[in-house]
């Protein structure tokens, strides 16, 4: 007797059904990083996780070809969606600009927390030479998924001021973070406050400098009168 051909979506080396390998990085990422704290972000690390979602090994160093790098972005964009689930836009609208970036970066830290040794060494990765380009990209992405989150549509130069800034912050606070040993991590939020601070003060004076004339950034004016400058 011939059997008729199953119609079911084969699960094809563990992957789910429609998954893509963008997929499959954002569902490994945070297990890599769970054993990243005791095989660095390494082959091991990639092939624990692998064992533990039920991936096919040989599928899952084909999604992390690039090595540490990879896997250090993919775990920071699991970091995005995980901080997006933790504060949907109708929680974020019921606060104030300065509460919603607070409480976007706590969000992360709260989701990094468990995995600071893993975060440690993702910290020494990027910050070797070859990497510090990379590193600035994934520093600022984070610091756009969250001003994007917090409602910020800035498409001028204030636009690239806020997230170079919060870029900063956000990195310097991940400093304090992996070494606070105190209760609820207590340094790290008095250390943030006082950041958050800084940029909410920055951005009244920035807000009342502009606010005199017309301020709205023209490429072509800059260059203008850097041309003509003296004139």
């Amino acid at each position: 007797m011939t059997l008729a051909p199953s119609t079911a979506a084969p699960q094809t080396a563990g992957l789910l059904a429609d998954e893509t390998l963008d997929d499959l990085r954002l569902r490994l990422a945070p297990l890599i990083a769970a054993n990243a704290a005791f095989d660095g972000w390494s082959d091991a690390a990639l092939a624990v996780a692998a064992d533990t979602a039920g991936v096919d090994r040989d599928v899952a160093a084909l999604a992390f070809s690039g090595g540490a790098l990879t896997m250090i972005d993919a775990w920071f964009a699991s970091v995005d969606q995980a901080m997006l689930d933790a504060l949907p836009a109708e929680r974020l609208a019921a606060m104030k600009i300065r509460e919603r970036i607070t409480a976007l970066v706590e969000a992360r830290l709260a989701v990094l927390a468990p995995n600071r040794e893993a975060l440690r060494r993702a910290q020494a990765v990027l910050a070797m030479p070859l990497n510090l380009p990379r590193a600035t990209r994934l520093g600022w992405r984070a610091a756009d998924a969250m001003w994007r989150a917090a409602g910020d549509r800035a498409v001028d130069y204030n636009h690239y001021s806020k997230r170079t800034t919060l870029a900063g912050v956000y990195a310097a606070t991940l400093l304090v973070f992996v070494n606070d040993e105190r209760a609820d991590y207590a340094d790290t939020r008095a250390f943030l406050a006082r950041r958050i601070e800084g940029i909410m003060r920055f951005e009244k004076a920035k807000g009342r400098l502009t606010g005199q004339t017309d301020q709205h950034f023209s490429m072509a004016r800059f260059l203008g009168r850097l041309r003509y400058r003296g004139r």
